[in-house]
């Protein structure tokens, strides 16, 4: 290799890496109804990448959020499938992926946690910790993914500060440090004080909260004498907090152990800014990812990334399919031929797009920790691979749910069976649904599995206004499924009366029972059934 040659490479690589420390990947996650939507559009208008704030039941003359855009989503008010947005602030690059705000679109939040850096824990101020949101919490525990906590709805009446904070350190194990403190009461939330320098913002309220919420900046002095009780009430409960263990460490952050904590409201776009801050100044930049051996990939090593999420629907002028890539490594350009390590074979990336929300824009280059959209990649699927170079790269697949709710699928319109048999295909591609067949039931009657109801809600819809395929479903009785490890055992569980085998698309035969209890009567007639859970861990 020439002088010249390794002094490229170096640039090449020294090049990546700048860009790479400018990226901030991170995910919001809550419980149903926490304001989840509300905070990255907030998010986005205090970057000034968009004019105005929405909301999803939007006031006359404003649009919805830009992260919600399905018809559903707009209906019912609550995301039912992530999003991304890319945007600049300051000079940092933000990848926000907001997530399906419902437990039944659980699996797609546990896809989007694997391609994120940190998370982003909203709480409601009247309802602290949410189930959904222990769920996900625990996800990010086990992905060693940093959390930092923004409390919203301190607008409204709720509870207290401390016990916010209380809640966090007993039911998570996770030491609360707050970076801000709410001075006024829930409900009479007047600004915040600045935890590092005792100074205090206070912020003024703007119609509809549409557009950022001006703030005052005063110093420990001014802010007592315009307070009072309030301010003095606010800087010693911050004391009590910082004196119990909760006094700011960087490294507690990153390894798990406690959570930054900032107070706000983000439908009037009180606090958003200080969070905003905080993720540029303290999330984590990209690092090396463990491939399927477990051996991490340099950020300067030539282009991979894997496809986290597949959606089609988004155009409704063309029907496209996008397919959502996390760039892991190198330097990615618009037009490079990469290779598929699913089928080894080559990938064009001519369309790839930069996404946000529903817009997109065409995408020249890319780095790691970047979200990029690569049009009409039929060939691609969750969890696969694109890499380039000579060298084999693949990085681990992303685990299905063990589904809970099973159902029958037919087209009540048999001339529209073309049509059914790709709108069927294509919600099992995104994830939307599993999809299990069996010679008995036929391609005509598949069987749609699900880890919540709502699923169904959302492949009804799809199949009715993409394909035009109005469907019936037939709910099946079954609520627990088993790995048939030794398909030569497939007549066994066929022959109960409360228990089934279907195939899914991958090959993996599932056997079905309607409960428990019909899964134990089987196991005790027939001790060498090869039955193993679904997913690591489940009983």
């Amino acid at each position: 290799m020439s002088q010249g040659t390794r002094a490229a490479g170096a640039a090449a690589a020294s090049d990546v890496a700048a860009h790479a420390r400018r990226r901030r990947t991170f995910a919001v996650i809550s419980h149903p109804d926490a304001g989840k939507s509300t905070l990255t559009e907030a998010l986005a208008l205090h970057a000034k990448v968009i004019a105005e704030a929405g909301a999803v039941h939007g006031k006359s003359g404003r649009s919805g959020v830009v992260s919600d855009w399905l018809e559903m989503e707009r209906a019912r008010g609550i995301s039912i499938t992530s999003a991304a947005l890319q945007f600049e602030y300051d000079d940092t690059v933000i990848n926000l992926l907001d997530t399906p705000g419902h437990s039944d679109f659980s699996e797609d939040t546990y896809r989007v946690l694997a391609a994120v850096d940190s998370a982003v824990m909203l709480l409601d101020a009247a309802k602290g910790l949410e189930p959904q949101t222990l769920k996900l919490f625990d996800v990010c525990r086990h992905r060693g993914i940093p959390v930092m906590t923004f409390i919203n709805k301190f607008d409204r009446p709720g509870r207290s500060a401390l016990q916010l904070c209380d809640e966090l350190s007993h039911r998570l194990d996770l030491q609360p440090m707050p970076l801000t403190w709410p001075v006024g009461e829930p409900g009479e939330f007047r600004g915040v004080l600045d935890c590092s320098d005792g100074s205090y913002t206070r912020f003024h309220r703007t119609a509809g909260g549409a557009s950022a919420a001006p703030e005052d900046h005063l110093d420990a002095r001014q802010a007592e004498v315009e307070e009072g009780a309030e301010w003095t009430r606010a800087r010693e409960e911050s004391e009590l907090l910082a004196e119990s263990g909760g006094t700011f460490d960087v490294e507690r952050f990153l390894d798990g152990t406690a959570t930054p904590v900032l107070f706000g409201a983000a439908v009037l776009n009180f606090g958003v800014r200080q969070l905003l801050d905080l993720l540029v100044r303290l999330a984590p930049r990209p690092e090396p990812r463990l491939d399927v051996g477990e051996q991490p990939r340099a950020l300067d090593a030539p282009f991979s990334a894997f496809v986290f999420k597949v959606q089609t629907g988004m155009d409704r002028a063309h029907r496209d399919r996008l397919a959502f890539a996390r760039v892991c490594s190198g330097r990615f350009e618009r037009g490079m031929v990469v290779t598929h390590a699913a089928t080894g074979k080559p990938f064009a990336t001519k369309y790839a797009q930069q996404v946000f929300g529903q817009q997109r824009d065409s995408l020249d280059v890319a780095y790691p920790g970047d979200v990029i959209g690569l049009v009409n990649a039929s060939a691609l699927g969750i969890g696969d691979t694109l890499y380039e170079g000579k060298t084999d790269v693949r990085f681990p697949g992303l685990p299905q749910f063990a589904p809970q709710h099973f159902a029958v699928v037919r087209a009540t319109d048999s001339g529209r069976f073309k049509q059914f048999r790709r709108g069927i295909a294509q919600l099992e591609q995104e994830g939307i649904v599993q999809v299990l067949r069996s010679e008995i039931r036929g391609d005509a009657a598949p069987v749609l599995a699900a880890v919540g109801p709502m699923q169904f809600d959302v492949a009804t819809q799809r199949l009715s206004t993409e394909f035009g395929v109005p469907i019936q479903l037939d709910h099946l009785p079954y609520s627990v499924v088993r790995r048939l490890a030794d398909p030569q055992q497939r007549a066994t569980v066929d022959a109960g009366s409360r228990s089934e085998v279907l195939q899914r698309t991958d090959g993996a035969e599932l056997a079905l029972f309607n409960d428990r209890i019909a899964l134990g009567m089987i196991q005790r007639q027939h001790p060498g059934l090869s039955l193993e859970p679904l997913v690591a861990g489940e009983d």
